[in-house]
């Protein structure tokens, strides 16, 4: 397993922890803080040392995208049929959606520039959960991501999505995967490799630190 191989499936992990979250939060109306609170504060780590960093470092990154690795490696492993399709789903529009965003300079300057006024304002928070802080983040979702031509499309109990605090925690996952997703494209991760590298990222997906 190569270093890079480690750092993709890190990556990849996190992209579905994204999907996860959106999935089980679009039925439920609920979402687990402990695996939300990273997705969250990784949008708001920019200048990280390492893909690691990015999610807490290394003993923390096992523990912090928990539910991302079982969800990977049951969709890449031979427990495919046993994840949530619209999961699946979701992992691959928000890698299909974050290509499309590497081609707008202008939207990611400005979503660099809503990232700043987004991290000034967390002083003013004791956490990124604060409503507030998610508000924050799911208007630049709506600001950038929800002008492209291609949006993704969330299924669930429509009780729950009407819901205004509901539906910015969606935007905001949706972000934290878009982030995730961005990680794995710079690290040279493709759509291909999910069918034709199963076999080592796997085998990253499963290594210890």
């Amino acid at each position: 397993m190569s270093s890079r191989e480690k750092e993709q499936s890190i990556a990849l992990s996190a992209v579905f922890q994204a999907a996860e979250l959106v999935s089980i939060l679009a039925k439920t109306g609920q979402v687990d803080k402990d695996s939300l609170a990273p997705m969250l504060n990784s949008i708001l780590t920019v200048n990280a040392s390492s893909t690691e960093d990015i999610y807490g470092g290394q003993w923390d990154c096992q523990t912090h995208l928990a539910l991302g690795r079982k969800v990977s490696r049951k969709a890449l492993g031979k427990e495919r049929s046993s994840v949530n399709p619209d999961t699946l789903r979701y992992a691959l529009s928000l890698i299909h959606l974050e290509n499309k965003l590497s081609k707008a300079p202008d939207m990611l300057s400005l979503i660099g520039q809503k990232i700043g006024q987004i991290e000034q304002k967390k002083a003013h928070y004791d956490s990124v959960l604060h409503e507030n802080m998610i508000a924050s983040i799911s208007g630049m979702y709506q600001d950038t991501l929800s002008k492209l031509p291609f949006r993704i499309q969330v299924h669930g109990d429509s009780r729950f999505l009407q819901q205004p605090q509901v539906a910015n925690q969606v935007r905001a996952i949706l972000m934290s995967g878009i982030r995730a997703a961005m990680l794995w494209r710079q690290l040279g991760g493709k759509r291909w490799h999910l069918v034709f590298k199963r076999k080592a990222l796997l085998q990253a997906l499963d290594a210890r630190p």
